[in-house]
């Protein structure tokens, strides 16, 4: 039970509408509790970013109580209760069938008891009903003692719990990563890793999301690698397992040094996939030759069948493709001019980012290579502050004017064309006046 002094901070933490809520329901004589994430996050001494709240009141017993509400799944028992600008979920206390389709209840039945409710959570940290304001703490399955020994177990059989939604195995390891907790040793052996292939590629994206981006994702990643999750939902990870454990380990320590933004995270742990079938010794020294197109093809399978959105998949395999780019801060301006055109100006210093944590990830001449890597983003700031010429839509002509010129119908030889003038200019910005190509193009209709 809470001290008294904790139940008041508890209740400082409430939003009005989360207080406006409970407060209603228990004054129209129901019970009404704070569940999920709430009670977990609240007894870990958080503020929850998640209200969910569930109670003895049946939906249309919900509805009754309240100005404004919009159904949401009346069958499973929510209504959203809309409290100004904002919406709250209320779920009223159920049973649940078997999960024949592993995602959903076969049937369910609404109960009285707040136990029973709980018997259908995943985890016992997420086990937990609180009460703030009648300052009741239920916690049938020992979620509070879980919490103190920082452990994510099962509720009840965990074959059981997983069976019934394969995604809580990913769950399982989301909750190591974000929380800094261990898994029991039970509660893993009731993984059965084939199973995560019935679970929609939405599904596995936004758990492996929260695992990449989590405070301690190492935690997660192992754990997948170990239970045969990872190989299961990505196989092409089996060569990188199967071929050198340094290269996973590798990968791991790329994601925990990069920026927790998610395609950084992403294409940190995809940026070496290709070095596995790429592998080559010759006297005595390993090479990798061609390893960073290797690992954008790869990973172009992956964040496909993930479903990732399009504009997000290439960002990634943009950062993945050009990884070993050559950060040597005497580069001639025309070769930087052509690396962020690859890029592209809005990726450049996110692909530094990527050869930075690569760096660390390595555990080379971090130090030194970052100072290399510094003076290296300066010449790439100023050379983005005074020059404007990094795509075709910069330049001073248009394909219509090529054709004009060259006399030429539409084709793909126009925008050939248009990719050597690019070239050109970019060689040097001062070329991009309309006069100055134009005499370019003569010159070349002349040649030819």
């Amino acid at each position: 039970m809470l001290a008294w002094g904790r139940w008041r901070w508890v209740r400082r933490q409430l939003p009005a509408a989360v207080l406006t809520v409970l407060q209603t329901l228990q004054s129209h004589g129901y019970s009404a509790y704070l569940v999920g994430g709430a009670p977990r996050d609240l007894l870990l001494g958080r503020r929850p970013q998640d209200w969910d709240l569930t109670t003895d009141a049946r939906p249309e017993q919900v509805k009754a109580v309240f100005a404004q509400t919009i159904p949401l799944g009346e069958k499973f028992g929510t209504v959203r209760v809309v409290i100004g600008d904002d919406q709250l979920e209320v779920t009223t206390f159920r049973r649940e069938g078997d999960y024949s389709d592993r995602r959903h209840p076969d049937w369910v039945e609404f109960t009285p008891s707040i136990r029973d409710d709980l018997a259908r959570r995943d985890f016992t940290i997420n086990a937990l009903a609180l009460d703030p304001l009648r300052q009741q703490l239920v916690d049938p399955y020992g979620g509070v003692r879980d919490l103190q020994r920082r452990l994510v177990k099962a509720v009840g059989d965990p074959r059981q719990r997983f069976t019934e939604d394969p995604l809580r195995m990913l769950r399982f390891y989301r909750f190591q990563s974000t929380l800094g907790f261990r898994g029991e040793t039970y509660t893993e052996q009731g993984i059965e890793a084939e199973a995560i292939t019935q679970v929609s590629g939405e599904r596995i994206r936004d758990e492996l999301t929260k695992i990449l981006m989590a405070a301690v994702p190492e935690i997660g990643l192992a754990g997948l690698a170990r239970c045969g999750l990872l190989t299961a939902m990505m196989p092409e990870f089996i060569p990188v397992q199967a071929a050198d454990p340094t290269l996973f380990r590798h990968l791991v320590a790329t994601v925990k040094a990069i920026k927790p933004e998610a395609r950084l995270r992403w294409a940190a742990f995809l940026h070496d996939l290709g070095k596995a079938t790429t592998k080559k010794v010759e006297n005595g020294q390993t090479h990798y030759y061609g390893h960073d197109k290797v690992s954008a093809e790869l990973a172009a399978g992956i964040l496909e069948r993930l479903r990732f959105a399009t504009e997000f998949r290439q960002r990634v395999l943009t950062l993945v493709r050009w990884h070993m780019f050559p950060a040597d801060p005497g580069m001639t301006d025309a070769a930087l001019r052509r690396l962020v055109v690859k890029v592209g100006p809005d990726q450049i210093f996110d692909l530094l980012e990527l050869r930075r944590a690569d760096l660390v990830g390595t555990g080379g001449s971090y130090y030194q290579a970052c100072d290399s890597l510094t003076r290296f983003a300066r010449r790439i700031q100023a050379l983005l502050e005074g020059e404007t010429v990094f795509t075709r839509k910069d330049l001073a002509v248009n394909g219509r004017e090529v054709m004009e010129i060259l006399e030429l119908p539409p084709g793909p030889e126009v925008g050939a064309i248009l990719a050597e003038v690019f070239h050109w200019v970019t060689e040097d910005p001062e070329r991009n006046r309309k006069a100055r190509i134009y005499d370019f193009l003569k010159e070349k209709r002349q040649k030819n």
